[in-house]
């Protein structure tokens, strides 16, 4: 019976609870009664409700002392004790747990109390000791022929380890209890083991495998009926170091408030150290030094001293985000290096790494050294996705030194390193997001070639970054069909959302639904592994990009602190211009958007083109400065710039206005776009999406221009039936409203006659096709990630999502647009492609043939051409 129902609290927790009750409800005698409150409070404990648990404990405790069963009362202190030791009280719970091993003779018991002890030692990170008690356990309980237990310990055990970085011995233990937990049918413990698979997955830099596991075990641990707080600081883990800052911060505080103040207290100063984490690389930093500093003052009433110091680094680290400097922050951050050092935490390269950067910036250039060089150790050794910081550490030392030579070294190598990191993750999204490790290594690169003014220099490590943004193409699944199934199940949600809107019907429960599966297809993609073997950062061959540029010129637009810079490429030649503070570009460029969008609705006030030419002049001082000039004459041109500035009305520019024109993501994107092989049939997909009067207009006139065209429209342009049309095609045109989703631009639409055709979608192509044409609202939108969360020049959106697939050439509009006017445009753009046109040249003869009606002018200066 003891053994039966003990075993049910941890396998099956709900059925332990309802049996443990009939069981004191017959009155039993002392023996049968301790167990059965023991029963209970492992529930109630794991529960997190655990002032609860303990009262049962209590119980259980009395009932054992008057059972003629010496072994029961030792069993009891030694639950007890580590309960107490989990809820923060962890003097008296070792001091239990020490009476508890004191009163064991040996055997079994002996192996289980000691297994318990441990499981506080370890939280307490005492490591040392928690392994010499498990190594002991673990004879004990092998011999003894208790392979639940022996499970258990090897568990604990693998905590250890991996806490230590020996994820080799942590493997082989977990492997084993994986092994003893599947023959004992332990059904909680066995969720448990998945669970535990994810930190090793992500010790290994495996985000995708790492998020897979944590979603198998939450599903098992939901099923169970059981909360587990270390499922959300491992996702916030994963989470983090995947670049999702500000998603990690909303689990952990979330996590934080269903902990509440009656749940196990260590798991919540937990929580709050991970919240502060997350709020610290979201760029929310006195949210960070709150909760981190909350943090530390229950670890330390806790008696916790190596989660002190970590949650003591976080308050140093958000204070020295936040702009604070000096010699006090200096010594704490060096206590703190020297005492994470000691107790071997994970934190002691980024405390090493703080140190030296606050020396070197009170100019004590020796304690800066020393530092740095304790942080670049690890740019060889630990996860994939901290070798980046530890070639940071590296960087800095040469750049402290003046040697420019070791400092760019060390940001090519880190940058290969963040690459490497890059490549293992499928989802688009965390690709993007990954690249946040580049971001201060390119940094120092460009602040470099800067100061030395050095053209091709800011070229070539412009280029480095943003090149491999777009080398790695998506690893969406096309043949999973849950995917599928999800995607039409949020069309469907989508359609009958924006039906109850326009009736002005509720959509609380619609929203609630529509944001569930658009978390399920974010799970279900970050879950693609990426290739290892290929894309990702290769270097710049600089030789190469300037010989593959023909007649054309470069102006590639790069941001430094804040600044713009534009360097040009006119034949061989190769210049940098300092243009201007970034910021006010991006106010020039709100104001021209405004103006063109204001003429996209048919108001034209007078003088109206007279003032978008005035629009278009501030545009080109504050874009392009003096390198306009660089630009002026018939020769095409390809615009390059960076993620702030995709958005931009670039032909309103008076010297980019009579030149053929192509914008790219980044130019090395623009010569593979040329190299693109184009589909042995010249298959064309017309496809117009509901609500735009002037789409079937449009269709039936580009399809005299195209008569063996598939036609979609009027009921018949569905997401499957389009998908289908899309993919291989040499030249597809879409006719469809386009939405941008700005928290999550992988859900950016087209709006089709099922629902919506997202991004999501179209990674789902085999191939996209070769030309495209988006003919309404703002199709050509990127989205620019926030500055401190993920690299500037990392985009997601709909013309990113296909230049890796197979798309040369993109026309796509920056605003909304006048759907009248676009009809002929649109007719005459093809008609000069038909005739062998670039997509550059075509749009310019559109351009040139506006005449002088402000809404066709504004029509035809809202759509760029994107790529070749």
């Amino acid at each position: 019976m003891d053994e039966a129902l003990l075993a049910l609290a941890v396998s099956r927790p709900a059925d332990a609870i309802v049996r443990a009750g009939q069981v004191l409800a017959t009155h039993p005698d002392p023996t049968t009664a301790s167990i059965a409150h023991q029963a209970r409070a492992i529930v109630l404990r794991d529960a997190g409700r655990v002032d609860e648990a303990i009262a049962e404990l209590r119980a259980a405790l009395r009932a054992a002392q008057r059972s003629p069963s010496a072994d029961r009362a030792v069993d009891v202190r030694a639950t007890l004790g580590a309960t107490l030791g989990f809820a923060g009280r962890t003097a008296r719970g070792l001091a239990m747990l020490d009476t508890a091993v004191a009163g064991c003779a040996g055997g079994v018991l002996a192996g289980r109390v000691l297994m318990r002890r441990a499981s506080l030692l370890r939280v307490l990170g005492r490591y040392e000791e928690a392994l010499a008690d498990l190594r002991r356990a673990i004879d004990l309980l092998r011999r003894g022929g208790d392979p639940v237990w022996e499970a258990r310990s090897r568990t604990h055990r693998f905590l250890v380890y991996a806490a230590l970085g020996q994820a080799a011995r942590a493997d082989r233990d977990l492997a084993t209890a994986e092994r003893l937990l599947a023959g004992a049918g332990q059904e909680l413990e066995s969720a448990m083991a998945v669970h535990n698979r994810a930190d090793l997955a992500l010790q290994g830099g495996d985000i995708p495998r790492a998020l897979g596991f944590l979603d198998a075990a939450g599903e098992r641990y939901a099923a169970l009926g059981v909360t587990r707080p270390n499922l959300a600081i491992d996702r916030c883990a994963v989470l983090l170091a995947a670049g999702l800052a500000g998603e990690a911060f909303t689990v952990a505080d979330e996590a934080v408030r269903r902990a509440g103040t009656g749940g196990d207290r260590t798991k919540v100063a937990e929580l709050l150290l991970t919240a502060a984490r997350a709020a610290l690389a979201a760029g929310r930093f006195p949210e960070a030094s709150k909760r981190a500093a909350a943090a530390r003052d229950l670890f330390r009433r806790q008696g916790r001293r190596w989660w002190h110091a970590r949650a003591s680094f976080v308050v140093a680290q958000s204070r020295y985000a936040a702009g604070e400097r000096g010699a006090r922050l200096l010594r704490q951050a060096v206590e703190l290096a020297h005492r994470l050092d000691a107790l071997r935490a994970e934190e002691a390269p980024a405390a090493h790494l703080l140190a030296g950067r606050l020396a070197a910036g009170l100019g004590r250039a020796a304690d800066a050294e020393r530092h740095l060089a304790r942080a670049a150790r690890f740019r060889h050794i630990g996860p994939t996705f901290g070798h980046a910081a530890g070639w940071l550490a590296q960087a800095l030392r040469a750049r402290g030194r003046g040697d420019t030579a070791a400092a760019l070294v060390a940001c090519r190598r880190g940058l290969v390193a963040a690459g490497e990191h890059q490549r293992t993750l499928g989802a688009p999204e965390l690709r993007a997001h990954a690249a946040a490790y580049g971001t201060e290594l390119v940094a120092i690169a460009l602040r470099h070639a800067v100061e030395r003014g050095d053209a091709r220099m800011l070229l070539r490590w412009t280029e480095r970054w943003r090149a491999s943004a777009l080398a790695v193409p998506p690893a969406l699944p096309p043949d999973d069909p849950e995917l599928v199934a999800e995607l039409g199940a949020l069309r469907a949600v989508v359609r009958r959302l924006e039906a109850a809107r326009a009736e002005g019907a509720p959509t609380a429960r619609l929203d609630h639904e529509r944001g569930a599966l658009e978390a399920s297809i974010r799970a279900r993609t970050r879950r693609a592994a990426g290739d290892p073997a290929g894309g990702g950062f290769a270097g710049t061959d600089l030789a190469a990009l300037l010989g593959g540029l023909g007649d054309h010129r470069l102006a590639e637009l790069t941001a430094v602190d804040g600044v713009l810079y534009a360097t040009t490429v006119v034949g061989r030649r190769v210049r940098t211009h300092p243009v201007g503070s970034l910021a006010e570009a991006e106010r020039e460029v709100e104001l021209a958007r405004f103006m063109l969008r204001r003429l996209a609705h048919g108001r034209a006030p007078r003088g109206a083109l007279d003032r978008l030419g005035l629009a278009g002049a501030a545009l080109q001082r504050a874009l392009l400065g003096p390198a306009a000039a660089d630009l002026a004459g018939a020769a095409p041109v390809v615009v390059v710039p960076p993620a702030q500035l995709h958005a931009v009305p670039w032909a309103l520019l008076p010297a980019l206005r009579g030149t053929p024109l192509a914008v790219a993501p980044s130019a090395a994107t623009w010569l593979r776009a040329g190299a693109v092989h184009a589909p042995r049939r010249r298959r064309v997909a017309l496809v117009g999406g509901p609500g735009l009067d002037a789409s079937a207009v449009e269709l039936k006139q580009l399809a005299a221009v195209y008569p063996d065209a598939v036609v979609l429209g009027e009921g018949t342009a569905t997401a499957a039936a389009t998908l289908a049309a899309l993919d291989g095609a040499w030249t597809a045109h879409v006719a469809a409203h386009g939405r941008f989703h700005g928290e999550n631009p992988l859900f950016s639409a087209l709006s089709l006659d099922d629902g919506p055709l997202m991004v999501h979608d179209l990674g789902r192509l085999r191939r996209a096709p070769l030309r495209l044409v988006l003919s309404a609202c703002e199709s050509g939108v990127a989205g620019a990630v926030s500055a401190g969360t993920v690299a500037a020049d990392e985009l997601l959106g709909m013309v990113t999502a296909l230049v890796p697939l197979g798309t040369a050439s993109i026309l796509a509009s920056v605003v909304p647009v006048h759907d009248g006017a676009t009809a002929p445009l649109m007719v005459a753009f093809h008609e000069r492609l038909h005739a062998g046109a670039s997509f550059a040249e075509a749009l310019l003869a559109v351009r040139g043939a506006a005449g002088d009606d402000p809404v066709t002018v504004a029509t035809a200066l809202s759509f760029l051409a994107l790529g070749r």
